[in-house]
């Protein structure tokens, strides 16, 4: 795993098979952080030092020898199996129409886009999901708020077996639906599928604490996760936050998805919950016995907040997210009973990330574990009151864990998606209706300026 250098860092990737080049940058930057790559297929992180934005080729190949061999690395399994993007959004429209722009370059042949509109206070959504000019991209206005309605919602309007989540401030690598379709594609026992979530920029001071303090890349390597199979590394498993991925970068089978319920309408984004959502439902999944994947190739990039202000919401949200999974953990019988064992555990893990946040430089907001305590409890209130007022409006709260056959789709998402279908069919508009263009040629030029070979993402953009 690459380190974090607190200075000003570059980003970018750099394919192992491509000729050797040095590198040239803005010179702002001390550092450059690659992602290391086999013919496309990533390996891992290293960071280099700069000298007025340059590093040598015989530099980066000095950094890239401490990893193992390329012959060793593994092609990333593709294919070609119908996938479904849902991309639930509000009130950020140049923030998603970057996210399009990633999607739509996508390698697949057969992807389709659906962009859930949460409660919008104005056209500033529909508008960039018009300027994208692709038929592939399907707008739904979803009046009530909240990303784990806006994901139900996709859910919901899906016609095929694998649906991938992101958020609005991702961009995608142009072989991630190919390579997420190809996880599922090689192990049929998979219900779910995440992948690296990497940092997109590193240059200022807040983006490099986030980069430390969220830890959102799991490394480089494929897991596999049953409750048949506990991970040897968690002992907390399965209750373990970010354990099995991120929201931001997530894949299912829509009917495994469908059978627990989806996602738990009282938390995460745009609720007073403010997160827990992803790990509340990756948990519900392993215990309702799904077999889930880590899959290194469906790799894409995070845009971290880039300020103060916006940090410490970020960091304060997530806790009060933490608080909010806790305390469905401990109001299911069945899930209290597996977790009370886990207790001693759980509190050392508690412990970990602490002193990770506190570790991520001075541009962390200051939190101690009395403020990260307190934030925890409003979490835990919060989930108390909002599932009360999701049930009533006939939204979305599944248990923890689901009797058997269940198939909890709440009836209003239900009704919207016959809706959609049947206006389709009245359109005689069903699937996607283009192919995506070819992926683009992404390494660099004689004399471009850019150096290293495959310099996909540049943080002075």
């Amino acid at each position: 795993m690459a380190t974090t250098s607190d200075v000003p860092t570059w980003v970018g990737e750099l394919d192992r098979l491509a000729p050797a080049r040095d590198l040239e940058v803005d010179p702002r930057f001390a550092a450059a952080r690659l992602l290391v790559t086999v013919g496309g297929t990533p390996q891992g992180q290293v960071t280099v030092p700069l000298s007025d934005g340059r590093a040598t080729a015989a530099e980066l190949a000095l950094a890239v020898a401490g990893l193992p061999a390329a012959d060793t690395v593994a092609v990333a399994p593709s294919a070609a199996d119908p996938v479904t993007v849902v991309i639930a959004t509000r009130n950020r429209p140049e923030s998603l129409a970057r996210c399009l722009r990633a999607v739509l370059a996508s390698d697949h042949p057969a992807l389709s886009v659906i962009v859930v509109d949460n409660d919008p206070t104005d056209e500033l959504t529909r508008d960039a999901v018009a300027a994208a000019g692709s038929p592939r991209v399907r707008y739904v206005r979803e009046p009530r708020r909240g990303a784990s309605v806006g994901r139900n919602r996709g859910l919901a309007e899906a016609r095929t077996e694998i649906v991938a989540f992101t958020d609005d401030d991702t961009e995608v690598d142009p072989a991630w639906a190919s390579r997420i379709a190809g996880a599922f594609a090689t192990d049929p026992a998979l219900a779910c599928v995440s992948g690296p979530v990497l940092a997109a920029r590193l240059a200022s001071p807040e983006e490099r604490a986030a980069d430390i303090a969220l830890a959102w890349n799991k490394g480089f390597t494929p897991r596999r996760f049953t409750l048949a199979e506990p991970p040897a590394d968690s002992p907390i498993f399965p209750f373990a936050p970010g354990l099995f991925g991120i929201g931001a970068n997530l894949a299912v089978r829509a009917a495994a998805a469908r059978a627990v319920g989806g996602f738990d309408e009282a938390m995460g984004p745009g609720t007073p919950t403010h997160g827990g959502e992803d790990c509340e439902f990756l948990v519900r999944m392993i215990l309702a016995g799904h077999v889930l994947g880590y899959a290194p190739g469906a790799y894409l990039w995070h845009h971290h907040r880039p300020d103060q202000a916006a940090l410490r919401k970020q960091m304060e949200g997530y806790a009060v997210g933490l608080g909010s999974f806790l305390a469905k953990v401990a109001l299911s019988p069945q899930g209290r009973s597996v977790a009370l064992r886990r207790l001693p555990a759980a509190v050392a893990r508690l412990r970990h990330i602490s002193d990770r946040e506190a570790g991520a430089g001075d541009a962390v907001p200051d939190s101690g574990l009395a403020e990260r305590g307190g934030r925890i409890a409003r979490g835990g209130w919060a989930y108390l009151q909002r599932s009360r007022e999701v049930r009533r409006s006939g939204g979305a709260v599944p248990p923890m864990l689901l009797p058997p056959r269940s198939a909890l789709v709440p009836a209003h998402i239900r009704r919207a998606a016959e809706t959609a279908r049947v206006t389709a069919e009245a359109q005689a508009h069903v699937g996607p209706a283009a192919v995506p263009a070819p992926r683009p040629d992404r390494t660099a030029e004689p004399g471009d300026g850019r150096g290293a070979a495959e310099l996909a993402r540049n943080s002075a953009a």
